[in-house]
């Protein structure tokens, strides 16, 4: 009777990415070499005061996790994730993607930790050393926002659109019970706002070759309710035209010179169409898995009354 379920587990545990992999031993051997060399953390993880001359610890912050709680929940949440979403980015954007989100995370916790030591003085925000992998993990779930954001976690019955700014909310609420936790809530912060910027204005799609997500359904605002939307758009309307202001006047420009016809990829419905494939290849895998279960359960089934 156990063997069924053993199988059933072995199903769940595999299909995981060899970039996936990888990644999930780096975080694995950076904790490692941060308990067996704790003075590594001076040279790896941010430090305010040392990253001038340390400046490549903007890069490998990211990769350490100093507790053993974080290097099992950012391994876990690599893995599972990663198993979605590489096979719809593709390996390359999707290690791009981590690298980038990633990079600008330190670099805007960097400016933080500045700002807000000529603030208050506490040289506590100079010295303290910031590392982790949470501000990919933020990004992780913004980009199953954009995928797949109606369907729902089992059990919960909640939309994954809204995995984001639950974790958020989450973040800052436990940040005000414990410091340790509160010295994570910059770079949940950070790398769900810069993922987002990523995906929305950054990325280049291969099937449009154009660059982002213009859908409404992937606006900053969406990830606020709609009662807080109208005062969450003028605001978001500054970064956006910051951000791509340019772009949109080239765009407009093309489309008149197409003879008013949008660009491939510039409707929402080009979006959505994204998300439906997104949709169809998890119900394909989940049904797979599903599917090898069975079979695995319906051979151990036999080879017992075999046995019998």
């Amino acid at each position: 009777m156990s063997t069924p379920a053993l199988s059933g587990g072995t199903s769940v545990f595999s299909g995981f990415t060899p970039l996936c992999k990888g990644l999930a031993v780096v975080l694995v051997v950076g904790h490692i070499v941060v308990q067996v060399f704790p003075s590594a953390v001076t040279y790896l993880a941010l430090i305010p005061a040392r990253t001038i001359p340390f400046a490549w610890n903007l890069i490998s912050a990211g990769y350490i996790e100093q507790s053993i709680y974080g290097v099992i929940v950012s391994t876990i949440g690599l893995l599972f994730i990663g198993k979605l979403l590489e096979p719809i980015w593709g390996s390359k954007e999707f290690f791009k993607f981590i690298f980038v989100v990633n990079f600008l995370t330190s670099v805007c916790i960097f400016i933080t930790a500045i700002a807000l030591y000529y603030i208050t003085r506490l040289e506590i925000y100079l010295y303290m050393p910031l590392s982790g992998f949470y501000g990919v993990m933020s990004g992780f779930l913004v980009g199953i926002k954009q995928i797949i954001p109606d369907q729902e976690l089992p059990l919960l019955r909640i939309k994954l659109k809204w995995l984001p700014s639950i974790t958020l909310l989450f973040s800052v609420a436990v940040s005000f019970w414990t410091l340790e936790t509160a010295s994570y809530l910059p770079t949940v912060l950070f790398g769900t706002y810069m993922s987002w910027i990523y995906l929305r204005y950054w990325q280049r799609r291969v099937e449009t070759k154009l660059k982002g997500d213009p859908s409404d359904d992937f606006a900053f605002s969406s990830f606020f309710p709609e009662f807080l939307r109208p005062i969450i758009d003028p605001i978001a309307s500054i970064f956006h035209r910051m951000l791509c202001g340019r772009s949109d006047a080239s765009n407009n420009a093309q489309d008149h010179a197409l003879g008013g016809e949008p660009l491939p990829g510039s409707d929402p419905s080009e979006a959505s169409r994204r998300r439906e494939r997104g949709a169809r290849a998890l119900e394909e895998r989940l049904a797979a898995k599903m599917m090898a279960a069975a079979q695995s359960a319906g051979e151990s089934r036999t080879d017992a009354a075999e046995n019998v």
